[in-house]
Protein backbone atom coordinates (compact mmCIF):
# COMPACT_ATOMS: atom_id res chain seq x y z
CA UNK A 1 0.00 0.00 0.00
CA UNK A 2 1.22 3.28 -0.75
CA UNK A 3 1.01 6.05 1.83
CA UNK A 4 3.51 8.40 0.85
CA UNK A 5 6.17 9.26 -0.93
CA UNK A 6 9.56 10.80 -0.82
CA UNK A 7 12.15 12.40 -3.56
CA UNK A 8 16.05 11.88 -4.50
CA UNK A 9 17.83 14.45 -6.57
CA UNK A 10 19.57 12.91 -9.98
CA UNK A 11 21.89 15.57 -11.95
CA UNK A 12 19.73 18.56 -10.37
CA UNK A 13 16.41 16.52 -11.06
CA UNK A 14 13.92 15.74 -8.29
CA UNK A 15 11.98 12.40 -8.85
CA UNK A 16 9.26 11.60 -6.50
CA UNK A 17 9.30 7.82 -5.61
CA UNK A 18 6.47 6.49 -4.03
CA UNK A 19 6.94 4.58 -0.28
CA UNK A 20 4.80 1.59 -0.19
CA UNK A 21 4.38 0.18 3.40
CA UNK A 22 3.45 -3.96 4.23
CA UNK A 23 1.46 -4.88 7.13
CA UNK A 24 4.67 -5.43 8.83
CA UNK A 25 8.58 -4.82 8.55
CA UNK A 26 10.04 -1.75 6.96
CA UNK A 27 8.60 -0.17 3.89
CA UNK A 28 9.94 0.51 0.42
CA UNK A 29 10.60 2.80 -1.95
CA UNK A 30 8.94 2.06 -5.40
CA UNK A 31 11.60 2.64 -7.73
CA UNK A 32 9.69 1.31 -11.02
CA UNK A 33 10.13 4.05 -12.75
CA UNK A 34 13.52 5.60 -12.14
CA UNK A 35 15.01 4.86 -14.73
CA UNK A 36 12.43 6.07 -16.88
CA UNK A 37 11.98 9.96 -15.34
CA UNK A 38 16.00 9.87 -14.74
CA UNK A 39 17.96 7.66 -16.97
CA UNK A 40 19.73 6.09 -13.62
CA UNK A 41 19.04 2.86 -12.04
CA UNK A 42 19.95 1.21 -8.73
CA UNK A 43 22.74 -0.59 -8.07
CA UNK A 44 22.22 -3.37 -5.55
CA UNK A 45 24.38 -6.34 -5.59
CA UNK A 46 23.12 -9.46 -4.47
CA UNK A 47 19.22 -7.55 -4.14
CA UNK A 48 19.49 -7.40 -0.55
CA UNK A 49 17.98 -4.05 -0.16
CA UNK A 50 15.45 -4.56 -3.15
CA UNK A 51 12.15 -5.78 -2.65
CA UNK A 52 11.43 -7.89 -5.95
CA UNK A 53 7.87 -8.82 -5.33
CA UNK A 54 4.46 -7.84 -3.21
CA UNK A 55 3.78 -11.58 -1.28
CA UNK A 56 1.27 -12.88 1.65
CA UNK A 57 3.13 -15.99 2.20
CA UNK A 58 5.88 -15.52 5.03
CA UNK A 59 7.38 -12.87 7.01
CA UNK A 60 10.88 -12.98 8.68
CA UNK A 61 12.35 -10.18 11.40
CA UNK A 62 15.87 -10.65 11.55
CA UNK A 63 16.72 -8.26 14.21
CA UNK A 64 13.99 -10.29 16.61
CA UNK A 65 14.56 -13.76 15.55
CA UNK A 66 10.77 -14.13 13.90
CA UNK A 67 9.86 -16.25 11.02
CA UNK A 68 5.89 -16.33 10.10
CA UNK A 69 3.95 -18.52 7.77
CA UNK A 70 0.81 -16.32 7.12
CA UNK A 71 1.23 -14.55 9.84
CA UNK A 72 1.61 -17.79 11.92
CA UNK A 73 4.71 -18.14 14.00
CA UNK A 74 6.54 -21.20 13.13
CA UNK A 75 7.70 -22.20 16.96
CA UNK A 76 3.31 -22.87 17.06
CA UNK A 77 3.08 -24.46 14.09
CA UNK A 78 5.94 -26.80 14.25
CA UNK A 79 4.94 -27.84 17.67
CA UNK A 80 1.41 -28.04 17.43
CA UNK A 81 0.37 -28.99 13.95
CA UNK A 82 2.10 -31.35 11.08
CA UNK A 83 3.81 -30.43 7.68
CA UNK A 84 0.63 -31.05 5.66
CA UNK A 85 -1.19 -28.77 7.45
CA UNK A 86 1.51 -26.14 6.90
CA UNK A 87 1.94 -26.94 3.15
CA UNK A 88 -2.08 -26.50 3.22
CA UNK A 89 -1.97 -22.81 5.07
CA UNK A 90 0.98 -21.81 2.70
CA UNK A 91 -1.19 -22.86 -0.56
CA UNK A 92 -4.38 -21.20 1.10
CA UNK A 93 -3.75 -18.92 3.01
CA UNK A 94 -5.30 -19.85 6.10
CA UNK A 95 -4.90 -23.05 8.95
CA UNK A 96 -7.87 -25.88 7.38
CA UNK A 97 -10.87 -27.23 9.06
CA UNK A 98 -11.00 -30.88 10.25
CA UNK A 99 -12.84 -31.44 6.94
CA UNK A 100 -10.41 -29.26 4.57
CA UNK A 101 -7.36 -31.15 6.66
CA UNK A 102 -8.52 -34.20 5.84
CA UNK A 103 -9.71 -34.09 2.18
CA UNK A 104 -6.28 -32.17 1.34
CA UNK A 105 -4.18 -35.27 3.10
CA UNK A 106 -6.70 -37.57 1.03
CA UNK A 107 -5.70 -35.73 -2.08
CA UNK A 108 -2.01 -35.38 -1.49
CA UNK A 109 -1.35 -39.06 -0.25
CA UNK A 110 -3.04 -40.53 -3.15
CA UNK A 111 -0.90 -38.48 -5.49
CA UNK A 112 2.01 -39.84 -4.03
CA UNK A 113 2.62 -42.32 -6.66
CA UNK A 114 5.08 -41.31 -10.22
CA UNK A 115 4.53 -42.71 -13.85
CA UNK A 116 5.80 -45.99 -14.23
CA UNK A 117 8.01 -44.91 -17.19
CA UNK A 118 9.95 -42.54 -14.62
CA UNK A 119 11.47 -45.92 -13.28
CA UNK A 120 13.22 -46.55 -16.60
CA UNK A 121 14.61 -42.74 -16.57
CA UNK A 122 16.30 -43.15 -13.55
CA UNK A 123 18.35 -46.51 -14.64
CA UNK A 124 20.07 -43.50 -17.38
CA UNK A 125 21.37 -42.45 -14.35
CA UNK A 126 25.18 -43.28 -13.36
CA UNK A 127 25.34 -46.09 -10.36
CA UNK A 128 27.07 -43.19 -8.54
CA UNK A 129 24.87 -40.29 -9.63
CA UNK A 130 24.80 -37.37 -6.90
CA UNK A 131 21.00 -37.74 -5.94
CA UNK A 132 20.93 -33.21 -5.99
CA UNK A 133 21.62 -34.64 -9.37
CA UNK A 134 19.05 -37.09 -10.19
CA UNK A 135 16.24 -34.97 -8.67
CA UNK A 136 16.92 -32.00 -10.72
CA UNK A 137 16.77 -34.30 -13.91
CA UNK A 138 13.75 -36.14 -12.70
CA UNK A 139 11.36 -32.85 -11.53
CA UNK A 140 11.75 -31.40 -14.96
CA UNK A 141 10.82 -34.19 -16.79
CA UNK A 142 7.82 -34.30 -14.83
CA UNK A 143 6.64 -32.30 -16.96
CA UNK A 144 7.12 -34.65 -20.01
CA UNK A 145 5.00 -37.12 -17.98
CA UNK A 146 1.76 -34.84 -17.01
CA UNK A 147 0.97 -32.64 -20.02
CA UNK A 148 -2.12 -32.08 -18.31
CA UNK A 149 -1.18 -29.51 -15.50
CA UNK A 150 0.98 -27.35 -17.61
CA UNK A 151 -1.12 -25.03 -18.42
CA UNK A 152 -0.25 -21.87 -16.19
CA UNK A 153 -3.00 -19.97 -17.19
CA UNK A 154 -5.62 -22.39 -16.26
CA UNK A 155 -6.50 -21.95 -12.03
CA UNK A 156 -7.19 -25.89 -12.00
CA UNK A 157 -4.11 -26.75 -13.81
CA UNK A 158 -2.30 -24.74 -11.55
CA UNK A 159 -3.43 -26.21 -8.59
CA UNK A 160 -3.33 -30.21 -9.58
CA UNK A 161 0.05 -29.16 -10.92
CA UNK A 162 0.75 -27.93 -7.04
CA UNK A 163 -0.88 -31.30 -5.31
CA UNK A 164 0.99 -32.96 -7.76
CA UNK A 165 4.24 -31.64 -6.65
CA UNK A 166 4.02 -31.67 -3.13
CA UNK A 167 2.44 -35.60 -3.12
CA UNK A 168 5.57 -36.69 -6.00
CA UNK A 169 8.55 -34.74 -4.23
CA UNK A 170 9.06 -37.28 -1.63
CA UNK A 171 8.65 -40.06 -4.08
CA UNK A 172 11.11 -38.69 -6.59
CA UNK A 173 13.54 -38.45 -3.30
CA UNK A 174 13.10 -41.95 -2.37
CA UNK A 175 14.19 -43.11 -5.08
CA UNK A 176 17.14 -41.40 -5.61
CA UNK A 177 18.07 -42.58 -2.78
CA UNK A 178 17.33 -45.98 -3.57
CA UNK A 179 19.48 -45.80 -6.71
CA UNK A 180 22.50 -44.68 -5.54
CA UNK A 181 22.27 -47.36 -2.90
CA UNK A 182 21.40 -50.00 -5.20
CA UNK A 183 18.02 -50.76 -3.53
CA UNK A 184 14.84 -51.74 -5.61
CA UNK A 185 12.17 -48.71 -5.70
CA UNK A 186 9.62 -49.37 -2.66
CA UNK A 187 6.46 -48.02 -3.65
CA UNK A 188 4.19 -45.52 -1.21
CA UNK A 189 1.49 -46.19 0.75
CA UNK A 190 -1.94 -44.35 1.20
CA UNK A 191 -2.64 -45.43 4.65
CA UNK A 192 0.05 -43.73 5.91
CA UNK A 193 1.48 -40.25 6.53
CA UNK A 194 3.38 -37.69 4.59
CA UNK A 195 6.62 -38.16 6.61
CA UNK A 196 6.16 -41.61 7.59
CA UNK A 197 5.20 -42.71 3.79
CA UNK A 198 8.58 -41.06 3.37
CA UNK A 199 10.76 -43.05 5.72
CA UNK A 200 9.04 -46.64 4.79
CA UNK A 201 10.07 -45.24 1.09
CA UNK A 202 13.99 -44.60 2.20
CA UNK A 203 14.49 -47.02 4.34
CA UNK A 204 12.28 -50.12 4.03
CA UNK A 205 13.68 -53.14 1.88
CA UNK A 206 11.57 -56.33 0.86
CA UNK A 207 12.89 -59.04 2.79
CA UNK A 208 11.31 -57.66 5.93
CA UNK A 209 8.46 -55.65 7.01
CA UNK A 210 9.52 -51.90 8.09
CA UNK A 211 7.84 -50.54 11.30
CA UNK A 212 7.36 -47.16 11.43
CA UNK A 213 8.74 -45.64 14.50
CA UNK A 214 6.46 -42.23 15.33
CA UNK A 215 8.73 -40.11 16.78
CA UNK A 216 10.84 -40.34 14.44
CA UNK A 217 8.32 -39.54 11.63
CA UNK A 218 7.25 -36.55 13.96
CA UNK A 219 10.96 -35.29 14.17
CA UNK A 220 11.16 -35.70 10.33
CA UNK A 221 7.64 -33.87 9.64
CA UNK A 222 9.26 -30.68 12.29
CA UNK A 223 12.39 -30.45 9.62
CA UNK A 224 10.36 -30.07 6.84
CA UNK A 225 7.93 -27.75 8.79
CA UNK A 226 10.90 -25.66 9.71
CA UNK A 227 12.02 -25.41 5.56
CA UNK A 228 9.12 -25.33 3.91
CA UNK A 229 9.62 -21.50 2.77
CA UNK A 230 11.68 -18.78 3.83
CA UNK A 231 10.85 -15.77 2.08
CA UNK A 232 12.31 -14.19 -1.11
CA UNK A 233 15.70 -16.36 -0.91
CA UNK A 234 17.65 -17.19 -3.68
CA UNK A 235 16.16 -20.66 -4.83
CA UNK A 236 12.80 -18.64 -4.02
CA UNK A 237 13.75 -16.08 -6.34
CA UNK A 238 15.20 -18.26 -9.04
CA UNK A 239 11.43 -20.56 -9.58
CA UNK A 240 9.67 -16.91 -9.34
CA UNK A 241 12.55 -15.65 -12.41
CA UNK A 242 11.78 -18.94 -14.48
CA UNK A 243 8.01 -18.40 -13.71
CA UNK A 244 7.78 -15.08 -14.71
CA UNK A 245 9.00 -16.00 -18.40
CA UNK A 246 5.71 -18.36 -18.23
CA UNK A 247 8.21 -21.53 -17.79
CA UNK A 248 5.52 -24.40 -16.37
CA UNK A 249 5.57 -25.30 -12.59
CA UNK A 250 7.71 -28.46 -12.86
CA UNK A 251 10.94 -26.83 -14.93
CA UNK A 252 10.70 -23.85 -12.42
CA UNK A 253 10.55 -26.05 -9.05
CA UNK A 254 13.93 -28.02 -11.15
CA UNK A 255 15.53 -24.55 -11.48
CA UNK A 256 14.66 -23.91 -7.79
CA UNK A 257 16.76 -27.39 -7.06
CA UNK A 258 19.44 -26.34 -8.97
CA UNK A 259 19.87 -23.09 -7.14
CA UNK A 260 19.50 -24.80 -4.00
CA UNK A 261 22.15 -27.28 -4.70
CA UNK A 262 24.61 -24.71 -4.26
CA UNK A 263 26.96 -24.96 -0.96
CA UNK A 264 26.26 -21.48 0.08
CA UNK A 265 22.48 -22.25 0.36
CA UNK A 266 21.32 -25.73 0.71
CA UNK A 267 24.69 -27.31 1.93
CA UNK A 268 24.90 -25.45 5.17
CA UNK A 269 23.64 -28.25 7.57
CA UNK A 270 26.11 -30.51 5.42
CA UNK A 271 29.09 -27.89 6.38
CA UNK A 272 27.89 -27.60 10.10
CA UNK A 273 28.32 -31.95 10.18
CA UNK A 274 31.62 -31.90 8.57
CA UNK A 275 32.74 -28.67 11.41
CA UNK A 276 31.86 -30.89 14.40
CA UNK A 277 33.83 -33.94 13.12
CA UNK A 278 36.93 -31.82 12.08
CA UNK A 279 36.32 -30.85 15.85
CA UNK A 280 36.64 -34.18 16.82
CA UNK A 281 36.08 -33.52 20.92
CA UNK A 282 34.95 -30.75 23.04
CA UNK A 283 38.77 -30.49 24.68
CA UNK A 284 39.47 -29.20 20.95
CA UNK A 285 37.18 -26.78 20.67
CA UNK A 286 39.06 -23.62 22.51
CA UNK A 287 41.40 -23.76 19.37
CA UNK A 288 38.62 -23.73 17.02
CA UNK A 289 37.22 -20.73 18.64
CA UNK A 290 40.38 -18.67 18.63
CA UNK A 291 40.84 -19.78 15.39
CA UNK A 292 37.39 -18.25 14.41
CA UNK A 293 38.39 -15.31 16.01
CA UNK A 294 41.39 -14.97 13.80
CA UNK A 295 41.09 -12.39 10.79
CA UNK A 296 44.07 -14.21 9.25
CA UNK A 297 42.46 -17.65 9.78
CA UNK A 298 40.13 -19.16 6.92
CA UNK A 299 38.10 -21.23 9.04
CA UNK A 300 34.95 -20.24 9.89
CA UNK A 301 32.25 -21.73 12.59
CA UNK A 302 29.54 -23.15 9.97
CA UNK A 303 26.23 -23.14 11.63
CA UNK A 304 26.58 -19.89 13.24
CA UNK A 305 24.74 -16.66 12.11
CA UNK A 306 22.76 -16.27 9.05
CA UNK A 307 22.18 -13.71 6.27
CA UNK A 308 18.85 -12.81 7.68
CA UNK A 309 18.04 -13.73 11.23
CA UNK A 310 20.44 -11.01 13.12
CA UNK A 311 19.18 -12.56 16.27
CA UNK A 312 18.99 -16.24 17.48
CA UNK A 313 17.09 -18.08 14.36
CA UNK A 314 13.51 -19.50 15.74
CA UNK A 315 13.69 -22.63 13.99
CA UNK A 316 17.26 -23.82 15.81
CA UNK A 317 14.84 -23.77 19.10
CA UNK A 318 12.85 -26.13 18.11
CA UNK A 319 15.54 -27.96 15.76
CA UNK A 320 17.63 -28.34 19.42
CA UNK A 321 14.73 -30.28 21.16
CA UNK A 322 13.68 -32.42 18.08
CA UNK A 323 17.56 -33.31 17.73
CA UNK A 324 17.81 -34.33 21.69
CA UNK A 325 14.69 -36.57 20.86
CA UNK A 326 15.90 -38.19 18.12
CA UNK A 327 19.12 -39.29 19.90
CA UNK A 328 17.42 -40.41 22.97
CA UNK A 329 14.37 -42.77 20.90
CA UNK A 330 17.41 -44.49 18.96
CA UNK A 331 19.71 -44.82 22.21
CA UNK A 332 22.26 -42.31 21.42
CA UNK A 333 22.81 -41.00 24.93
CA UNK A 334 26.49 -39.65 24.62
CA UNK A 335 26.53 -38.56 20.92
CA UNK A 336 30.18 -36.84 20.48
CA UNK A 337 28.58 -34.19 18.21
CA UNK A 338 25.89 -33.49 20.15
CA UNK A 339 28.68 -32.99 22.87
CA UNK A 340 30.45 -30.66 20.36
CA UNK A 341 27.10 -28.60 19.25
CA UNK A 342 26.34 -27.74 23.04
CA UNK A 343 29.01 -27.00 23.98
CA UNK A 344 30.20 -24.69 20.98
CA UNK A 345 25.72 -23.52 21.40
CA UNK A 346 27.18 -22.43 25.20
CA UNK A 347 30.09 -20.82 24.21
CA UNK A 348 28.00 -18.79 21.57
CA UNK A 349 25.19 -17.78 23.48
CA UNK A 350 27.62 -16.27 26.21
CA UNK A 351 31.09 -15.46 24.67
CA UNK A 352 31.23 -11.32 24.42
CA UNK A 353 32.73 -11.96 20.29
CA UNK A 354 29.99 -14.12 19.07
CA UNK A 355 27.49 -12.01 21.10
CA UNK A 356 28.86 -8.40 19.39
CA UNK A 357 28.68 -10.23 15.99
CA UNK A 358 25.27 -12.31 16.75
CA UNK A 359 27.14 -15.07 15.61
CA UNK A 360 23.66 -17.12 17.46
CA UNK A 361 23.15 -21.36 15.91
CA UNK A 362 21.21 -21.08 13.00
CA UNK A 363 18.83 -24.45 12.00
CA UNK A 364 21.37 -26.11 10.10
CA UNK A 365 23.65 -26.02 13.46
CA UNK A 366 21.14 -29.26 14.78
CA UNK A 367 19.38 -30.38 11.14
CA UNK A 368 22.45 -31.99 10.26
CA UNK A 369 22.71 -34.15 13.42
CA UNK A 370 19.24 -35.18 13.46
CA UNK A 371 19.19 -35.73 9.71
CA UNK A 372 22.53 -38.58 10.24
CA UNK A 373 21.17 -40.13 13.33
CA UNK A 374 17.57 -40.83 11.12
CA UNK A 375 19.85 -42.64 8.78
CA UNK A 376 20.16 -40.27 6.26
CA UNK A 377 23.79 -40.32 4.45
CA UNK A 378 25.09 -36.30 3.94
CA UNK A 379 24.70 -36.45 -0.10
CA UNK A 380 20.56 -36.83 1.19
CA UNK A 381 20.16 -33.71 3.25
CA UNK A 382 19.99 -31.03 0.53
CA UNK A 383 17.50 -33.49 -1.15
CA UNK A 384 15.42 -33.41 2.08
CA UNK A 385 15.40 -29.74 2.24
CA UNK A 386 14.28 -29.57 -1.70
CA UNK A 387 11.69 -32.11 -0.10
CA UNK A 388 10.18 -29.38 2.79
CA UNK A 389 11.38 -26.12 0.93
CA UNK A 390 8.80 -27.43 -2.83
CA UNK A 391 5.69 -26.51 -1.01
CA UNK A 392 7.25 -22.55 -0.53
CA UNK A 393 7.98 -22.78 -3.85
CA UNK A 394 4.71 -24.07 -5.14
CA UNK A 395 3.61 -21.05 -3.15
CA UNK A 396 5.41 -18.43 -4.17
CA UNK A 397 5.05 -19.17 -7.80
CA UNK A 398 1.66 -19.52 -7.63
CA UNK A 399 1.14 -16.11 -5.69
CA UNK A 400 3.46 -14.60 -8.49
CA UNK A 401 1.13 -15.89 -11.33
CA UNK A 402 -1.82 -14.78 -9.87
CA UNK A 403 -0.63 -11.29 -9.43
CA UNK A 404 -2.15 -8.95 -12.25
CA UNK A 405 1.09 -6.68 -12.00
CA UNK A 406 3.56 -9.49 -12.50
CA UNK A 407 6.18 -8.75 -14.94
CA UNK A 408 8.92 -11.04 -16.40
CA UNK A 409 12.12 -10.45 -14.70
CA UNK A 410 15.14 -8.67 -15.86
CA UNK A 411 18.00 -6.82 -13.52
CA UNK A 412 19.88 -4.22 -15.03
CA UNK A 413 23.44 -4.11 -14.92
CA UNK A 414 25.98 -1.98 -14.49
CA UNK A 415 28.48 -2.19 -17.76
CA UNK A 416 32.11 -2.21 -17.22
CA UNK A 417 33.80 -3.61 -20.19
CA UNK A 418 35.46 -2.27 -23.10
CA UNK A 419 33.83 0.87 -24.79
CA UNK A 420 32.34 0.94 -28.72
CA UNK A 421 35.34 -0.50 -31.09
CA UNK A 422 35.68 -1.68 -34.32
CA UNK A 423 36.46 -5.06 -35.61
CA UNK A 424 39.56 -5.64 -36.95
CA UNK A 425 39.90 -8.24 -39.58
CA UNK A 426 41.99 -10.95 -38.35
CA UNK A 427 44.99 -10.95 -41.03
CA UNK A 428 45.53 -7.04 -39.69
CA UNK A 429 46.26 -8.15 -35.91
Amino acid sequence: MTVSSSSIVVDGKTVDLPVKVGTIGPAGLDIGKLYAQSGTFTYDPGFTSTASCESKITYIDGDEGVLLYRGYPIEQLAEHGDFLETCYLLLYGELPTKVQKADFDYRVTRHTMVHEQMARFFHGFRRDAHPMAIMVASVGALSAFYHDSTDISDPTQRMVASMRMVAKMPTLAAMAYKYTVGQPFVYPKNDLDYTSNFLRMCFAVPCEEYKINPVLSRALDKIFTLHADHEQNASTSTVRLAGSSGANPFACVAAGIACLWGPAHGGANEAALKMLAEIGSVERIPQFIARAKDKNDPFRLMGFGHRVYKNYDPRAKIMQKTCHEVLREIGIKDDPLLDIAIELERIALSDPYFIEKKLYPNVDFYSGITLKALGFPVSMFTVLFAVARTVGWIAQWKEMIEDPGQRIGRPRQLYIGADRRDYVPVSER
